[in-house]
């Protein structure tokens, strides 16, 4: 009977702390959010450095590729991570704080917040098209190739143009767009962010 009340203890116990261990099982659940949130594994450093990006542009607080990845595991690094590491990427996920996230474990709902409407890439077609635009008149129509993958069909005032391929996991209606491994002729893959100052103003399956 008292088992609930011992874990919200422990939970308490853990945010009042400066420092948690990365092995926590409250840390765990933070990084699998993120990577559900982002439709990606932590396991490369492109991953990381698109991460941080993402971060930034939905927060607006800086996290170097250097700190995720010691936070994943990726590099060796303290065995322990800031609390502010953790509000930052609490606030990522929608949270308005580190707290608030652990209450949540603490009551043990499962769901994410869900930022809508939005599309995400595992539910489309081969074949299918994703119209979208952004300010100022940025517009851009973008045809499913399979495994995550698009290539740009139509563009008007865009950085991006017709023949560009890359890999994106979620569309959402204003949030920023975030693009892996953009191939544009024969330069190398980058990541690239379509509307990172005001996110997509239209989105839609055309």
């Amino acid at each position: 009977m008292d088992q609930p009340h011992v874990k919200k203890s422990l939970f308490l116990c853990n945010v009042n702390c400066s420092f948690m261990k990365k092995t926590s099982p409250e840390i765990s659940e933070l990084k699998q959010r993120i990577e559900n949130s982002v439709k990606r594994k932590m396991k490369s450093p492109t991953d990381f450095i698109f991460l941080s990006g993402a971060v930034f542009e939905r927060t607006r607080e800086t996290m170097s590729p250097t700190t995720l990845k010691r936070l994943w595991g990726y590099i060796d690094g303290a065995d322990q991570t800031r609390n502010s590491t953790l509000e930052i990427l609490s606030r990522f996920l929608g949270f308005d704080n580190w707290d608030a996230f652990i209450e949540e474990i603490g009551k043990g709902e499962g769901s994410n917040p869900v930022l809508s409407p939005h599309i995400h890439t595992e539910e489309l077609k081969i074949g299918d098209h994703v119209f979208v635009s952004w300010k100022p008149d940025r517009r851009c129509t973008f045809r499913y190739l399979g495994d995550m993958k698009f290539i740009v069909e139509t563009a008007e005032n865009s950085k991006l143009k017709v023949g560009d391929t890359f890999y994106a996991s979620l569309f959402i209606l204003g949030e920023p767009l975030y693009l892996s491994d953009l191939v544009q002729g024969n330069n190398p893959p980058t990541a690239f962010v379509v509307g990172n100052k005001d996110g997509l103003c239209e989105l839609k399956l055309v």
